[in-house]
């Protein structure tokens, strides 16, 4: 069986650059202060690249004195298109600042966020839905530099986006409204929020509160929801995200009904095949790039040293019309 190839050390870059290890860490953690000859850096950096050096994360975090990595902390659920892409915006945003994101599905395992954290050492902790007080001293305690929530309103506001879809439908003339709950595990703040929204709307209209229904991913469950919903004389459906939208194009199909002239349908998050749907989806649509710079620069300044300010994430959500509602 052949042996893997023997790791680098920062002992073999300085003796392949004729310099002490001393320099060698000086060089490649880019220290302060010191006056290395450019042509001693530039040999450092050369026997790196050709040894192919790569320093160990603990060596790099007693350097800099904390680790590059951030915890992003999701729940247990389906993850939606949507949260997929705030992810890998926020992965690539933290990048640019030196900075390492490590995903982690909260209760998959039954451990605590500390401990997790305290596993793969890292600095900064970064969830969708707010941490208990007591959760936020334990990370503390195990050198989590900073904590932030990007739930609590200071994301994109749920709320809001449910009145935008409520006021859009309500615009078009509908009067009597339902709202599609997701059958799927999802965050219920979140549904709960929108549904809120939705119900201050229909308020303000003089309309009266929508129907609510839990509407699943499959077509019969869909046509159910749609059929409750014409016994109540609902004309239009505003649902949680596009996905529970796209099952309820289904249910209405299911049911001979037009879109959307016998039942108009909005979703939330305006995913790539919205603009598949028969007919397209009207949608509301918000900008994930944004919010993960944000949140990518709070995190960096409270890792610098700055105060540790709740990132401003808010990117005002926007009705995508198209020819669902």
């Amino acid at each position: 069986m052949t042996r893997p190839a023997k790791r680098a050390t920062s002992v073999d870059v300085a003796r392949a650059a004729g310099v002490s290890q001393t320099t060698v860490s000086f060089v490649l953690n880019n220290k302060p202060g010191q006056t290395i000859p450019e042509e001693t850096r530039r040999r450092v950096l050369e026997a790196a690249k050709r040894l192919d050096y790569r320093p160990h994360a603990s060596a790099r975090a007693l350097a800099a004195g904390r680790s590059d990595i951030v915890l992003f902390s999701m729940p247990y659920l389906p993850i939606s298109v949507s949260a997929g892409r705030f992810a890998e915006e926020f992965a690539t945003a933290l990048a640019g600042h030196g900075l390492t994101m490590v995903a982690h599905l909260a209760g998959v395992h039954g451990r605590s966020l500390a401990d997790v954290c305290a596993s793969v050492d890292a600095s900064a902790l970064v969830g969708l839905e707010e941490f208990a007080p007591d959760t936020v001293s334990a990370l503390r305690r195990v050198g989590v530099a900073a904590v932030f929530s990007l739930g609590g309103g200071s994301a994109v506001p749920d709320r809001l986006i449910g009145r935008l879809q409520a006021e859009h439908l309500i615009s078009r003339g509908h009067r009597r409204l339902g709202y599609a709950l997701p059958g799927q595990r999802a965050p219920r703040r979140m549904a709960t929020e929108r549904l809120l929204g939705m119900e201050e709307a229909c308020t303000d209209a003089g309309c009266a509160p929508p129907a609510a229904l839990t509407v699943d991913l499959l077509t019969t469950d869909a046509a159910r929801a749609v059929a409750e919903w014409q016994a109540q004389s609902v004309t239009a459906v505003a649902a949680y995200n596009d996905e529970t939208a796209l099952a309820v194009l289904a249910g209405a199909r299911a049911r001979n009904l037009t879109v959307p002239g016998e039942l108009a349908v909005i979703g939330v998050d305006d995913i790539p095949t919205a603009t598949l749907a028969v007919p397209p989806l009207t949608t509301i649509a918000f900008d994930l790039s944004h919010a993960a710079r944000h949140a990518a620069e709070a995190v960096a300044a409270a890792l610098r040293g700055g105060e540790a300010q709740q990132p401003e994430l808010a990117s005002r959500p926007h009705v995508v019309e198209r020819d669902s509602a």
